[in-house]
């Protein structure tokens, strides 16, 4: 837990060791990181509300307050990761693209949105719907490092991660989260746990093209996809 917390937070806490046996757990932990921290996100919200904050104002500072607690590296890894996509070159060359410092106009755009429709969404959700989006997007992180994903580096955080998680773990993970997101939802309880379903087939989706382009994940991807699973899930969980 205190590696799934060091790693997918700002907070500075150590663990004891740091090795494919911690990932595991770490990686598995995600989900439960992720609501955690969808709960300091939703109190923000609320006492931004209360205050007499308007609806987009208190989802921007939401939205701000994420991207800080996060030290924006899901933002950094959805960057680099579009623009590797985006320059249409495969293997060791489209991850020289993620490796450079700098950003490109993939990048920008898929930063911009990703942080707009955020915002717009959360705007009109209530503080359950924050808790199963967060929760949801680090979903997105235990599926990435199942059994069968590999790592497109031999180094790097995709290679201490990639594959630790088992698929039967995985999938209960998922089922737990999928189940639990109806809470979000009460008065329509199967549209919780559609958006976290909806979240999750895009992943795959993501994930499947990158591994097909790349060679397999790495921490940008992880990134990428954590991003890709929370805007997907608060555009479901915002529907009316």
């Amino acid at each position: 837990m205190r590696l799934a917390v060091t790693t997918l937070t700002v907070l500075p806490i150590r663990g004891s060791r740091v090795d494919r046996a911690a990932a595991a757990w770490a990686m598995s932990l995600a989900p439960a990181v992720g609501a955690a921290l969808g709960g300091v996100l939703a109190a923000l919200l609320w006492a931004l509300r209360s205050a007499g904050a308007s609806d987009l104002v208190a989802a921007a500072v939401t939205v701000a307050a994420a991207a800080l607690l996060t030290r924006g590296m899901h933002l950094d890894g959805l960057a680099d990761t579009t623009d590797a996509l985006g320059s249409y070159r495969r293997g060791d060359q489209a991850l020289e693209i993620m490796k450079k410092s700098d950003i490109g106009p993939f990048g920008v755009a898929a930063i911009a949105l990703a942080l707009l429709i955020q915002t717009a969404s959360l705007a009109t959700v209530a503080g359950g719907a924050v808790v199963v989006a967060w929760a949801a997007g680090r979903l997105a992180i235990t599926v990435a490092c199942r059994k069968g994903v590999p790592a497109a580096r031999p180094e790097g955080l995709g290679s201490l991660v990639a594959e630790t998680v088992p698929l039967p773990a995985a999938a209960l993970i998922a089922a737990v989260v999928v189940a639990s997101a109806a809470a979000a939802t009460p008065d329509r309880p199967w549209q919780g746990p559609a958006a976290v379903v909806a979240a999750l087939a895009v992943v795959l989706a993501l994930l499947r093209h990158c591994v097909r382009r790349f060679g397999g994940v790495t921490g940008d991807v992880l990134g990428a996809s954590v991003e890709v699973a929370t805007t997907v899930a608060l555009v479901g969980l915002s529907l009316r």
